[in-house]
């Protein structure tokens, strides 16, 4: 069972390995030429784990931002995953020890492989644990790359906009794979309309909001149409 699940994992996260690597990759190189080396790479792949933060990490460090600064932008470049949290509550339940590092690793990748369940020939919380280190595992890998490329005198200009083109990919295959198209409409329409509003700097939280209101307001309509 374990040497199924292992199997399993891996081929469910090759198209993340190919991402990850690539984007990895990225984030070593500019981390690199902003003056921080394999060993900033390492430990902020590590230790915080999360792609888009990470990039505009790199500009926190550059720019000799406060801690308060940091952390509110965290909280805006991060917030959807409160939302990832709360939909994966009852698919954790019983993970035991592994538990901390399940909520640790969801990122927007793996949170697109596990959202969908644990295949039926393999062990679920091995499954969901195995997807996680695999992916961390591509990213750390990715990133130690690029920071030793970065060393190298060549051009990288432009290669920031990996990240861009990952989640552009993620939501065209979400939105190919599932039939219900109503919550990736909703993301689309409130991004776009808190974009306009509020700005780039700050139409994060209100899109996310915004998301979980429509949602929340169109499920509990949607059971109290099936209890009629």
């Amino acid at each position: 069972m374990l040497k199924q699940t292992a199997k399993t994992a891996f081929l469910h996260t090759i198209p993340v390995m190919t991402g990850y690597l690539f984007l990895g990759f990225g984030f070593g190189i500019i981390l690199q030429q902003n003056g921080y080396g394999l060993g900033w790479a390492l430990a902020m792949s590590l230790f915080i784990y999360a792609g888009s933060m990470q990039y505009v990490g790199v500009g926190l460090l550059t720019g000799g931002a406060s801690l308060v600064t940091a952390a509110v932008t965290t909280l805006m470049v991060n917030a959807r995953h409160l939302f990832y949290g709360i939909s994966m509550v009852d698919a954790y339940k019983g993970t035991g020890k592994r538990k901390p590092y399940l909520i640790f690793a969801l990122t927007d990748e793996t949170y697109s492989l596990v959202s969908q369940g644990a295949p039926e020939n393999v062990d679920r919380k091995r499954y969901y644990f195995l997807v996680s280190l695999l992916n961390q595992c591509y990213w750390v890998v990715g990133s130690a790359l690029g920071a030793l490329a970065g060393k190298l005198p060549m051009d990288f200009t432009g290669i920031d906009f990996a990240l861009t083109a990952l989640f552009i990919t993620i939501f065209v295959e979400q939105w190919l794979t599932t039939k219900n198209h109503f919550p990736a409409l909703v993301g689309l329409i409130s991004a776009v309309l808190c974009l306009a509003i509020f700005g780039g700097d700050r139409f994060l939280i209100p899109t996310m909001v915004l998301i979980a209101t429509t949602l929340i307001i169109h499920r509990s309509t949607g059971k109290e149409e099936k209890d009629a």
